[in-house]
């Protein structure tokens, strides 16, 4: 169909000609009303977007010699977190002599891995950066954990 036929057809139905496709030969176009096309696509990003949800990472610090009842606290933490959706990073922070001693933290760092096995896994190895001692943590999705089990 000509171009002028197109736009003629277009402004009797009261509706805009749309270019799809510029670079077909002959170019491919619609005759939609456009305002509507706006609004319902922005109706679908808007609902994208409601599903989405953003990701946090949320650190627990903890001393190499921390006691059981603090650990259990910080631990019940952590799920909160994970039940939320976010990572959680664990950080050991060594201080005076302590620093001699930094296989404590990685110790420490070994028994959250073990605990925390059923509701998230570890994000690769204890890191030391300075008098710090860290490891992240992402939660397990549940689907995901099933697979697990099957396999």
């Amino acid at each position: 169909m000509k171009l002028a036929d197109a736009l003629v057809k277009a402004r009797e139905s009261g509706k805009d000609l749309i270019e799809v496709t510029a670079k077909a030969n002959p170019p491919v176009v619609k005759i939609i009303d456009f305002q509507k096309f706006r609004y319902e696509e922005a109706k679908r990003e808007r609902q994208a977007r409601k599903k989405t949800r953003e990701t946090h990472t949320k650190e627990i610090w903890l001393g190499p010699s921390i006691g059981e009842h603090d650990l259990e606290v910080r631990l019940k933490r952590s799920e909160e977190f994970f039940s939320k959706g976010d990572r959680v990073k664990f950080t050991v922070k060594f201080s005076g002599r302590e620093m001699a001693h930094t296989e404590l933290g990685f110790k420490l760092l070994e028994k959250l891995k073990e605990i925390l096995s059923e509701t998230a896994e570890a994000d690769g190895v204890p890191r030391l950066m300075g008098r710090n001692l860290s490891l992240s943590f992402r939660p397990v999705k549940i689907g995901h954990n099933e697979n697990k089990t099957q396999n």
